[in-house]
């Protein structure tokens, strides 16, 4: 072998060649209905799975990733037969993965110097196989075509086409525009608007759709296109694959000698895939109506408990008791707790909400409304951030609300500064609220059940009964209360802890 990609020795056209080798698999997967392995060699007797490809359209052999396993010669001698072949052949044998009999078919890429730099493993259960081998010949011969394309770095744009999913149907057109095969699922399709009859033989220019002008497009760019049109009331999104193939030729057509690619392959047709998304936009609108719909009752749920707290200041303003005037403020805060969770959930349309962002909003709301401006005390936020379901969060809410009004009014009484922390931990499958102020400790004796306030209450009544989890409280230099609980399962199937954008 000339030389590795590992080692660096590969000259810079081969590790262009493999870069649009792996750009071009996902596509390529989902089209041969096989799992992909790419391998790179290492040495004379190694190899190295750098890329994985596994279809959309039917059920894969290997669910686990495989990038990064080596393999020697015993293991996989059809690699090495495949990379130290000179000429393009490929190599059919049975084998079995977990138990169930698979075809694998490896074919060799060949790089700048004439030597095979790199094996294409092509992999399928045995019953597709033979539903493949039953195909019509010019499905067949396109797939094969298209395989070899890849391997040469000629299936330019393939790293912009969307999956080819089970529910997509395939033709096969040749340079003269004459559709030289139908699946099942295009025919069904084509149906749906009106063209009964067989098209094999027919022209795509004969039909009233956009086929012949995607098609034209693919082969005179020379690259795949994929294009959403709405036609006959309904919404198709076509893919035009060209097909090229690498021989010695005699430009007869005055087409296939204008269309002629650089390194002299020659244009054979395209690969179209057409899908009807109408059912699936249709879905998507009515989700998304749905979803601002939920969106506008949170916030008129919002603003409803704005209200509620605007009536309750100016009832608090209007009475001359201070008791009346802390319980009526008490009760702001709580309902300000909960409409923060409503706020969060009028602008996102997902179903869960961050903690992190949740008690950020109620340490400044606390700060802002009961901290005495001329004291300095500060209120801080640690930790992750941990997605809770609305309803979690809103008893979440609750909880740091009562915990630190409860820290600000019986710890600082007397108190010109000071700090209180409030620190998330993400346990995987827990949640832990920790709120520890610097202020003054618990009284000697102090007992939960029988010294605390309504605030403590509240906190013990939300973990036990809403949250399903525990209250702790202890004295720490100042006091530490400590909540955790299980994460409810999103669905019912799994337990959320983070979610990535």
């Amino acid at each position: 072998m000339d030389g590795t990609i590992q080692d660096g020795t590969l000259p810079e056209a081969d590790v262009r060649l493999l870069d649009s080798i792996r750009k071009a698999l996902p596509i390529l997967s989902d089209i041969s209905r096989s799992d992909l392995l790419l391998y790179l060699p290492t040495g004379s007797h190694e190899a190295v799975i750098s890329d994985q490809a596994r279809p959309h359209s039917i059920f894969r052999v290997y669910e686990e990733d495989l990038v990064g396993k080596r393999v020697d010669e015993h293991e996989a001698p059809w690699v090495f037969r495949a990379l130290s072949s000179n000429r393009l052949r490929r190599g059919v044998l049975v084998g079995t993965v977990r138990d169930a009999q698979i075809v694998r078919e490896v074919v060799p890429a060949f790089g700048s110097s004439g030597r095979a730099v790199a094996a294409l493993s092509i992999e399928t259960n045995l019953l597709a196989h033979e539903r493949h081998r039953r195909r019509m010949q010019p499905f067949r011969s396109a797939l094969s075509q298209l395989q070899e394309m890849v391997l040469r770095g000629e299936l330019v744009g393939a790293e912009a086409l969307s999956p080819f999913g089970e529910h997509d149907g395939i033709l096969i057109v040749d340079v003269q525009s004459r559709i030289l095969y139908t699946s099942g699922i295009a025919t069904n399709l084509f149906r749906r608007i009106g063209y009964m009859g067989s098209l094999v033989g027919r022209s795509v220019y004969g039909l009233e759709t956009a086929d012949a002008e995607l098609i034209d497009e693919a082969l005179n760019l020379g690259r795949c296109i994929e294009r959403e049109t709405n036609e006959h009331g309904r919404i198709w999104i076509r893919k035009a694959i060209p097909l090229y193939v690498c021989r010695s030729w005699k430009p007869v057509l005055r087409r296939v000698r204008e269309l002629a690619s650089p390194t002299g392959s020659v244009p054979q047709g395209v690969v179209l895939s057409v899908h009807d998304a109408t059912e699936a936009r249709d879905k998507e609108r009515e989700l998304k109506a749905k979803l601002a719909m939920i969106q506008e009752i949170h916030h008129r749920v919002k603003n409803n408990l704005q209200s509620i707290v605007s009536l309750l200041r100016l009832q608090a303003r209007r009475t001359g008791s201070t008791e009346v005037i802390q319980a009526l403020g008490d009760t702001v805060n709580r309902i300000l707790s909960i409409a923060v969770v409503h706020e969060f959930l009028s602008h996102d349309s997902g179903s869960v909400i961050n903690l992190r962002d949740i008690a950020q909003r109620i340490a400044k709301q606390i700060s802002e409304s009961i901290v005495d401006p001329d004291k300095n005390i500060r209120i801080t936020v640690t930790g992750p951030s941990i997605y809770l379901t609305s309803q979690q969060a809103t008893s979440s809410a609750l909880v740091i609300n009562e915990l630190l009004q409860n820290a600000v009014d019986h710890g600082y009484r007397d108190r010109g500064e000071g700090l209180i922390a409030i620190h998330l931990v993400d346990g995987g499958e827990w949640v832990s609220i920790e709120v520890a102020d610097d202020g003054m400790t618990l009284a000697e004796g102090f007992d939960l059940d029988e010294n605390s306030g309504l605030g403590l209450r509240i906190v013990r009544a939300l973990a036990q009964s809403d949250l399903k989890g525990s209250f702790e409280l202890s004295a720490d230099g100042g006091v530490r209360a400590i909540v955790t609980f299980p994460k409810t399962s999103l669905g019912g199937s799994e337990n959320w802890s983070a979610r990535e954008y």
